[in-house]
C-alpha cells in the first residue's frame, strides 16, 4: 500500500492512476493533515509526497512523519516529489528524511523503478 500526497488534484489523481496500473493500492491525500491521519490508521508501504504543500515549508511534513510514535511509521520509506530538481534540492530533501527524490513532472517508469528499489509491492 502506498500513501500519495499531493495538493494538486491532477497530479494526485495521475501519480494514483500510475500506481494502481502497476497492481498498487494507492490513497491519496489531498493535505499533510489528512495525511497524518491516514499514516495512523492504513501504515502504507511506502510515502510520496509533494514537498510544496499549503501551510508547510517545503520539508516539515516529512520532518513530522520522522518523530511520529510509532517505530514503523517513522520509518516508513519516502519519496519527495518536487518540481524543485536542483542537486542542492535534492540533498536538501534527503537531509530532512526522504530517501529519494523525484523531479516533476513523474516520469512514471522512474517512479516504478524506484519503488522497486524500495521494495514496494505491486506488479512490473
Amino acid at each position: 500500500m502506498l500513501l500519495v500526497v499531493d495538493d494538486d488534484v491532477d497530479a494526485r489523481e495521475f501519480l494514483v492512476f500510475i500506481l494502481e496500473q502497476h497492481g498498487a493500492i494507492a490513497l491519496a491525500s489531498a493535505s499533510t493533515t489528512e495525511a497524518l491521519e491516514r499514516l495512523e490508521q492504513f501504515q502504507p508501504d511506502v510515502l510520496l509526497s509533494d514537498i510544496e504543500m499549503p501551510g508547510e515549508d517545503r520539508y516539515n511534513f516529512i520532518r513530522r512523519v520522522r518523530v511520529l510514535e510509532s517505530s514503523r511509521i517513522k520509518q516508513i520509506p519516502a519519496i519527495a516529489l518536487t518540481a524543485y530538481a536542483s542537486n542542492e534540492d535534492c540533498n536538501q530533501a534527503l537531509k530532512a528524511g526522504f530517501q529519494r527524490h523525484i523531479p516533476k513532472p513523474v516520469d512514471p517508469a522512474e517512479l516504478i523503478t524506484i519503488l522497486a528499489s524500495l521494495n514496494a509491492d505491486f506488479d512490473r
